[in-house]
Order: structure tokens, then sequence, then C-alpha cells
């Protein structure tokens, strides 16, 4: 519960960093009426920040540009405008997806994303560089907020989709259970940090998770071909990329195995999801354009794919056995 606030004490000056995006969008209709918050625009003088860029996976490749750049361009507003207090959008991905992860994962769990998946490797390094920035000065404080997979309708990103149209590619093998967080709660805990100047890690999901195949099902139906684990990952990466729906190298561990992570902390400070994950999933869910497409055609595609993943894979093999013999 949020202690009194003293009526003559002044509103905190608030900069949102992003505050276009769909997140942003949210965070601002919940802070705007806020009699403790002044929004500031620009780089002037700020007490507390607000970042919802650092991990926008979009917004990064929209830009070519990578967390740790990011990363500069906020620790540049930080010192230009004296804020001594940071509410950072970071993500669960983090922890990463290991066989021996536990089940859920809690903030006091060690960082160890894959080493191959770019995107999450820099995230885990930029919460080390904003908490060396936090130890600066005995008055600064940091809330790093990590969702789960952020979603909404109109607003689901590029890695989302590729990490849902994942799910079930694997001949005989089953995929981790999986969250989803509403882009709705996601901003109701961007404002209770900044409500409550909140200090430390929190995980962000709503309770439980949901199930691979109960996500598949969501899904519609879908065509799909068991193929040998090799010639699967050819055709998996193939598919994405003439769908539109790229799977970023090492992220193929997050559909494997659990990174499900606990609300417990946030649940704490005041924090309620209003959505299950399923809910959240179906409400941020466009049809893909793979259920869209016919049937024979469909088919006339993946067999193509198929066709075209076997014969990469007959060439490279012929190229390892010539360089053999020679």
């Amino acid at each position: 519960m949020d202690a009194p606030r003293d009526p003559t004490a002044a509103a905190n000056r608030v900069m949102i960093r992003g505050a276009a995006t769909p997140l942003g969008q949210r965070v601002v209709n919940l802070v705007v009426d806020d009699p403790t918050v002044t929004l500031v625009e620009g780089s002037g003088d700020a007490d507390i920040i607000v970042d919802l860029l650092l991990a926008d996976h979009d917004h990064l490749e929209d830009r070519s540009q990578s967390v740790t750049e990011g990363l500069a361009d906020l620790i540049d507003d930080l010192e230009g405008s004296g804020a001594t207090h940071l509410v950072v959008v970071s993500s669960a991905m983090v922890y990463g997806a290991w066989p021996n992860n536990p089940v859920p994962l809690t903030e006091s769990a060690v960082l160890r994303p894959d080493p191959e998946f770019v995107y999450a490797r820099q995230l885990a390094g930029a919460e080390e560089l904003i908490e060396a920035w936090r130890q600066g000065k005995p008055d600064r404080r940091v809330a790093v907020l990590r969702p789960a997979i952020p979603i909404a309708l109109n607003a689901r990103s590029s890695l989302a989709t590729a990490l849902t149209a994942g799910l079930g590619e694997r001949f005989a093998e089953s995929d981790a259970d999986v969250q989803f967080v509403h882009l709705d709660d996601l901003a109701s805990a961007v404002a209770l940090a900044v409500r409550q100047r909140l200090d430390g890690a929190f995980n962000v999901a709503p309770d439980s998770s949901v199930a691979a195949h109960r996500v598949r099902d969501l899904s519609g139906p879908r065509f799909r071909l068991p193929l040998p684990e090799p010639v699967a990952e050819v055709v998996a990466s193939l598919r994405w990329k003439l769908l539109g729906e790229p799977l970023p190298l090492g992220a193929r561990s997050y559909i494997r195995h659990s990174w499900l992570i606990a609300n417990d902390r946030l649940r704490s400070q005041g924090w309620k999801p209003t959505m299950t994950n399923e809910q959240a999933y179906v409400e941020g869910t466009t049809t893909p354009r793979w259920s869209i497409i016919t049937p024979q055609r469909r088919q006339e595609i993946a067999l193509g794919v198929v066709g075209g993943a076997i014969i990469l894979v007959v060439v490279a093999i012929g190229g390892m056995i010539r360089r053999w013999l020679r």
C-alpha cells in the first residue's frame, strides 16, 4: 500500500523515453493525471527517467541499433537530467532458457542468457552497467522490470511473433510452457515503480503459465510436416524468413527450455495482473499469414521449403565429402 503523500511536496518530474510506443502510450495514460507526477519532455531536468526503449526489440531493429548503443543514449540522459531514479524495462530473457532452470525463476537467479542470443546477452550486460550507475551515488535508485513475453492487440513485437510461431516445430518433442504479459499489465507495473520509487529487480508476469500445446491450439490449425532435427532446423529458419518472422540466432532455446518467472516480489508491492497468460495471448494475437493461406497453397509452400532445405543439406554434405577426399 502506498504511503500517505505530503500534499505540500513537489511533484516528481518524470521523463519517459519511448512515450510514443504502444507501451509508452499506456504508461503516459496511467501517470498523466497523477498529482505526484509532472511529465517533462526532451533533455531537460528530471527526477525520474522511465526507459521503455532499451529492451524494445523492434525499436532497436528499426534504428539498426544494439542494446549497448541504446544504453549509451540512456546513460547520457541520466547524466544530463540529474535524475536519481531510473525505471527501466528489461526482459526475463536475461535469465536464459536452460534445462536446469528452477521453476519459477525469482529475481535472485543468476543471469545467464544464451551466449548466442546477442539481444539477451547485451540486455544482461546493460543491467550490470545500470547497477554500476546506481552505485555511483547513494541517493540513486533503479527499478529493473523483467517481463515475460509482452503482447497486446496490434502491438506484438516481431520477437514475440517468432517465438510463438516456433512452438511445435520439433518432431516428437514437447516445448516448454510459456508466459505472456499484456502491455496494460506491464504499463501498470511501470506506473507502480514510478509512484512508489521502487528499487531493485522485479519480474512481471501473470500467475502461472500456459502449456505450449495450448498456445498452438489457440493459434488455430497449422500444417506440420515431421522432419529430422537437422533438416527441421533449416526448414524452420527458411519458413520464418519467408513469412517475415525471423527467429534470431540463439533464441530457439527459449522455445525448448523453461524460463518461467515468479511475480511474488512485484505482487508484494501491490501490483496485480488483470489478464491471464491465455487472455493476453488471445487478445494480442492477430491472424497469422499462414492461417489465411489455402490448405493446398500451404502444402505447396511447405513442400517447396522442405525440398530446398534437403537440397541445401545434400550440397553441404557433398562439400564436406569433397574436402575430406582431397
